[in-house]
């Protein structure tokens, strides 16, 4: 062969996974849910063999099963409120009612509230066999009941605000959340009927029956014990991912684009065919059923229903939720309710406890935010100056610098718990 021939290679190939990019965020969490349960239930059952004491210590601290359980609550009510606000556009300030119905529901219809009727519909084995009076139903009737109810509440709340925008339709919403609220409090004598059981609540729900571990941690069927986190952690993650799923297929539907096309320019959308009253009354009614859902859901978490739980600041925390996951983007606020739950529940509280314990810990921060603040209020003052904008700059040094001043003197005396909740929103 002639020197003067190239000789050609073939370029070598690596096997990559044909895997489409729309499949990274659920293919992670998934990945996530099923790493925390494998390690959960090797924690539960073979602790000693398998998992590091200092493993241990440092998930029961910063990941116990119980917060994780309570941020999967928040993610399907987030996912029902990124409906209406996110897809559709309808500010929202009153999603925590829907809420408050889906839990009412288990009341109603999984305790011995109604203690004189006895009807029975799969219900809990420790009713059975107790001859507990009053409605006994199976977990799955009363998420489709909560759900019936939640879309008919959600027609309800929408009627008469199909014509209202921006601030006026946040103060419907927000009275209808507090009406409900008042409703759960004083409802033991609505018109001479007990609805409610007033502040007392409904308290022990039933047990729900469901996939359950015998202490060798072998499978079973049986009704959850207050103490099966674990099982409730599977039920949760399943109702989560049909809601996700549900969310997505509505969405890329003719009623999801409907509600883009509403959220983008009303007015274009109906001038396009697009019939308001009916796409509106849905975003309220599906996203309803979701918080039902969560309702139903929290009430199996903490099993009872307690109306001092039903504050307007849950529906605040759920719009916060959806904002900083990216409104309509249905992985982003999965990502945004479990970071924001996980702040309330274990991060505000540890953060707290760091400052207040360690001495040095607090100089260290009051030196970090004097710092910043000096910048900030220094950076902005010459801007003004040049005549360019510089004032927001100040007006953020100035509150930096007071905290850490009131950190350096009053050490653990003042909670910076709000401070750190608004950190990780701005961030």
């Amino acid at each position: 062969m002639p020197d003067d021939v190239a000789t050609v290679v073939p370029p070598t190939t690596r096997w990559r996974p044909n895997i489409k990019p729309s499949m990274y965020w659920p293919l992670g969490l998934l990945a996530a849910a099923v790493l925390y349960f494998i390690y959960s239930y090797l924690d539960l059952f073979f602790r000693a063999q398998v998992i590091p004491p200092g493993l241990h210590e440092f998930m029961n601290t910063y990941l116990p099963l119980l917060n994780i359980n309570e941020a999967l609550v928040y993610v399907m009510a987030a996912l029902g409120l990124n409906v209406v606000v996110g897809y559709a556009g309808l500010l929202d300030l009153g999603f925590v009612a829907f809420w408050a119905i889906g839990g009412y529901t288990v009341g109603w219809l999984a305790s011995d509230f109604f203690y004189g009727q006895r009807v029975s519909f799969f219900g809990s084995q420790f009713s059975k066999v107790n001859n507990i009076p009053g409605f006994h139903f199976n977990i799955w009737t009363v998420l489709i009941v909560a759900g019936i109810l939640c879309a008919i509440a959600g027609i309800i709340i929408g009627a008469p605000t199909l014509r209202l925008k921006s601030d006026y339709l946040a103060l419907v919403t927000l009275g209808f959340g507090e009406i409900i609220f008042e409703l759960s409090f004083n409802g033991d004598n609505l018109f001479g009927a007990n609805v409610t059981n007033g502040n007392r609540g409904i308290s022990p729900t039933d047990y729900p029956r469901f996939l359950a571990f015998t202490p060798d941690g072998a499978i079973t069927w049986r009704d959850l014990l207050p103490s099966d986190g674990l099982p409730k952690y599977i039920l949760f993650c399943f109702l989560a991912a049909m809601l996700m799923w549900g969310s997505l297929r509505i969405r890329e539907g003719r009623l999801g684009r409907a509600w883009l096309a509403i959220r983008e320019d009303e007015l274009a959308a109906s001038m396009m065919g697009v019939p308001l009253m009916r796409t509106k009354l849905a975003a309220y009614a599906i996203g309803a059923v979701a918080g039902g859902i969560a309702g139903v859901a929290f009430v199996i978490h903490v099993n009872g229903v307690y109306p001092d739980q039903l504050k307007f600041s849950i529906s605040i925390t759920l719009l916060a939720m959806v904002v900083l996951g990216g409104m309509g983007n249905v992985w982003g606020v999965t990502i945004g309710a479990l970071l924001l739950a996980w702040t309330n529940s274990t991060l505000l509280k540890e953060a707290q406890i760091a400052i207040e314990s360690s001495e040095a810990a607090g100089n260290a921060i009051s030196v970090v935010l004097a710092i910043i603040g000096v910048a900030l209020v220094v950076t902005g003052a010459l801007l003004v100056r040049r005549q360019r904008p510089g004032l927001i700059l100040v007006f953020i040094g100035v509150p930096l610098l007071v905290i850490s001043a009131i950190l350096a003197f009053a050490k653990g005396s003042v909670s910076f718990q709000f401070f750190i909740f608004g950190v990780v929103l701005i961030s």
